[in-house]
């Protein structure tokens, strides 16, 4: 069961430009934590927005190409599955129709207050997959 793919712009900034004149690797994680939480905001209830936060656990990326500062770049996050308070996503960063990164990575839901690890109610994660899926 996987989750329907949301579209998520990047903005390329100067400061994400290496010496090499392409995006720095690094910005690769930013615009991953930018998209997988623009998924959550856009999908979740607000109540459900407004306790939980999110952590990386782990990202691994293999880079295809380099991306430049006036590039049209687009996130696709598709949440492959939910288990307790992880959650597991595959993001491609596409110029048009070329890959520039693939990225696997977990996340940890927490409490907001407590900082706790808060695992994620059915009915939350129903907001991501559709039904029958």
């Amino acid at each position: 069961m996987t989750s329907a793919a949301y579209r998520h712009p990047i903005g390329i900034d100067a400061a994400d430009i290496d010496f090499m004149g392409h995006v720095n690797n690094a910005a690769y994680l930013k615009w991953v934590q930018e998209a997988v939480v623009g998924h959550w905001e856009k999908l979740a209830p607000a109540e459900a927005v407004a306790k939980h936060l999110w952590v990386a656990l782990r990202h691994e990326i293999v880079y295809r190409k380099p991306a430049f500062l006036n590039d049209e770049v687009i996130a696709s996050v598709v949440l492959e599955k939910v288990h307790g308070a992880r959650a597991f996503y595959a993001t491609l960063i596409k110029r048009g129709e070329d890959i520039l990164a693939e990225v696997k990575s977990s996340w940890c839901c927490l409490d907001a207050e407590t900082l706790k690890p808060s695992r994620i109610a059915q009915d939350i994660a129903a907001h991501f997959f559709p039904k029958g899926s």
